[in-house]
């Protein structure tokens, strides 16, 4: 972390970004970095918000106390044609752009930030833009490692452009690479605080048994169907070799509970079967030995903060395959495994065997996985912010 010898008494900071939760707790954990940094130099911050009304950051800011507001805009739904582009939703939102544009330039002008951080989604486009039209430092914040849509449209009028892998920097047009600085992408705080022993004692897991290594199983919040599939069939094989916990998302319990009442006694008392996981995740993260999930922005930084084996199976439909790109990164250096295409049971267990049954095959995989990690990225992107608003 850079030292900061006189940090400003006050400092207003506008965030826009969100749609997603990889948009949404980079910003959050970049508030209540910068607001801590300052608290503990007599400091205060003043934050807005910008995001849209149905968006995870419409939920998340007022929860957590930052004021929100909203301003009109359009998603762009891309397709490999050009002329599929102009689709009738598309042009009706591209409509919505230069309404949301003034009222970004209004809400700018009144707030007068120090400045502006955007982390992506395209309720970032109308706040950057207002940003560059009243002359406010504007600071970009990119999860994935190449630039997204909304940050690829302002990255010319962006003060700084902070990004989260180094291996980002040669995918940026030429004009900006200048501004680019690697931060990482933030990570929650206490997501590095887990117990192993307080994830036992909360979920139960009194039939574990801690000679074996623990795979941690996730689709995200709603779970994944695919994954659930895989490793329903894979579970008995699984269970030989680990005790599993797999978060399978609220809907998916029961289909997944009725098939695997025919598990025996032993192995049953080792599979732990969750719909969602929530205070409890730091916890659970520190107890896996192994882990298997999407390869979203904000899992990978969690992961390699904390160095955890991971075997990933992308989300194929995301934005620009970005996830594919994050799982294939980190399976390169030997940090993870990518599994795409048409993932069978037979395809995770070839993947899984070794790291379940090689301690020191796991030990090498976390020790690249915390290559990546930058468990202070929080900090950097706050040296940023604090860099880009004194010139």
């Amino acid at each position: 972390m850079t030292e900061n010898p006189s940090l400003p008494r006050s400092f207003r900071l506008l965030v826009t970004g969100g749609g997603t939760g990889g948009h949404t707790y980079p910003a959050l954990t970049a508030i209540r970095t910068l607001q801590a940094r300052l608290a503990a130099d007599g400091g205060t911050l003043d934050v807005l918000w910008i995001g849209t009304p149905h968006g995870l950051e419409a939920r998340v800011a007022p929860a957590e106390g930052v004021p929100f507001t909203t301003v009109a805009t359009g998603k762009i739904r891309r397709a490999a044609n050009p002329l599929k582009m102009i689709s009738p939703a598309n042009v009706k939102d591209m409509a919505r752009v230069p309404l949301g544009v003034a009222q970004a330039r209004r809400i700018v002008s009144d707030f007068r930030p120090d400045v502006v951080l955007a982390t992506g989604g395209y309720v970032a486009v109308p706040a950057g833009l207002a940003a560059r039209m009243c002359k406010r430092p504007l600071v970009l914040h990119e999860q994935t490692v190449r630039l997204g849509l909304a940050n690829r449209k302002l990255a010319s009028s962006a003060a700084r452009i902070a990004v989260s892998s180094e291996s980002s920097l040669p995918l940026l047009p030429e004009a900006v690479r200048g501004s680019a600085v690697v931060t990482g992408n933030p990570v929650r705080p206490e997501v590095l605080s887990g117990h192993a022993d307080k994830a036992v004692a909360a979920l139960g897991l009194h039939g574990f048994d801690r000679r074996l290594p623990t795979l941690y199983v996730t689709g995200g919040a709603q779970g994944a169907q695919q994954i659930n599939d895989v490793v329903r069939d894979a579970l008995p094989w699984l269970l030989e070799r680990a005790n599993v916990v797999h978060q399978c998302g609220p809907a998916n319990v029961e289909a997944l509970r009725a098939g695997v009442a025919a598990l025996p006694p032993g192995s049953a008392d080792r599979y732990h079967l969750a719909g969602f996981v929530g205070p409890e995740l730091p916890d659970v993260l520190a107890l896996a030995d192994v882990v298997v999930s999407r390869s979203g922005a904000g899992t990978l930084a969690e992961l390699t903060a904390l160095g955890k084996p991971a075997v990933f199976v992308p989300l194929a439909s995301s934005a620009g395959n970005e996830q594919e790109h994050n799982a294939r990164h980190l399976q390169d250096t030997g940090a993870a495994v990518a599994l795409t295409g048409d993932v069978t049971a037979d395809r995770l267990r070839d993947a899984l065997g070794p790291l379940l049954t090689d301690p020191a095959r796991r030990a090498g995989m976390a020790e690249a996985a915390r290559a990546h990690g930058r468990p202070d990225a929080a900090d950097r992107l706050v040296d940023v912010l604090l860099s880009a608003a004194s010139g």
